[in-house]
C-alpha cells in the first residue's frame, strides 16, 4: 500500500518528535537509528526514506525541540516559567524538558548542522522579546539582550549542574534553589526599576 504525501509528512513529523524526546533523555550517542525508529513505530529501513543521515535528524529534532522551548518561555509569565525551569521537576524529566539543558554539551561535539540548529534556536529565544524594544535606543536594546543572555545561561547552567549530581544528593537541590532564588530576585528588581 502506497503512503500518501500527507501521511509521509505526518510520519516524518512523528519521527522528529520521537527523536527529540529520546535525544533529550539519552543524548545523541545514546540513541541508535534502529531504536529510534522502533520507538516511533517504524522499521529501521524506513529511516532513509525520510532523512539522509542521523545527523540530519539530530539537527531537525534540535530545531523542533528548541522551537518548543522558545514558545514555552514566551507563552506566560517569566517568573512562573523560570520557577518551573529551575526546579527538580524539570531537572528530573529531561525528555519532556528543555533541549538546551538536555543537549547543549552534546551539541558542542556534533557536526556544524547540529550546532547551527542550536545557534538558531538560541537566537530565536533571545530575539523573541526584542520586538517590544523597537522604539528604544540601541544601547538599551543591547543591555536588555545582555540580561537575557545572562538569565538563559544561569537557568540552563543550573539545570545542567544539578543533573550532573546524584539524584539523592543535597547539592542537586541546593544548586536549583540558590539559582532559582537569584533569578527570581533579579527579575523582580528589573520589574521594579
Amino acid at each position: 500500500m502506497k503512503v500518501t504525501k500527507q501521511q509521509a509528512q505526518a510520519n516524518r513529523a512523528h519521527i522528529v518528535e520521537t527523536a527529540s524526546t529520546l535525544f533529550r533523555e539519552r543524548g545523541y550517542d545514546g540513541v541508535g537509528v534502529a531504536d529510534l525508529m522502533a520507538a516511533a513505530g517504524f522499521t529501521h529501513g524506513g529511516f532513509y526514506k525520510h532523512f539522509g543521515s542521523k545527523t540530519d535528524l539530530m539537527a531537525e529534532a534540535a530545531s523542533c525541540g528548541l522551537a518548543r522551548s522558545a514558545d514555552a518561555a514566551m507563552s506566560g509569565d517569566p517568573s512562573d516559567f523560570l520557577s518551573y525551569y529551575v526546579s527538580r521537576e524539570h531537572r528530573d524529566n529531561p525528555g519532556d524538558g528543555c533541549t538546551m539543558a538536555a543537549l547543549c554539551a552534546d551539541a558542542a561535539r556534533q557536526p556544524e548542522s547540529v550546532k547551527a540548529a542550536f545557534a538558531a534556536g538560541i537566537e530565536r529565544q533571545l530575539s523573541a522579546p526584542a520586538h517590544k524594544e523597537d522604539a528604544l535606543p540601541d544601547s538599551v536594546k543591547d543591555e536588555a539582550r545582555a540580561r537575557r543572555i545572562v538569565l538563559m545561561a544561569q537557568a540552563v547552567g543550573a539545570v545542567v549542574l544539578s543533573r550532573s549530581c546524584p539524584d539523592n544528593s543535597p547539592l542537586t537541590d541546593e544548586i536549583l534553589d540558590v539559582c532559582r532564588e537569584h533569578i527570581l530576585a533579579r527579575l523582580l528588581n528589573e520589574r521594579a526599576s
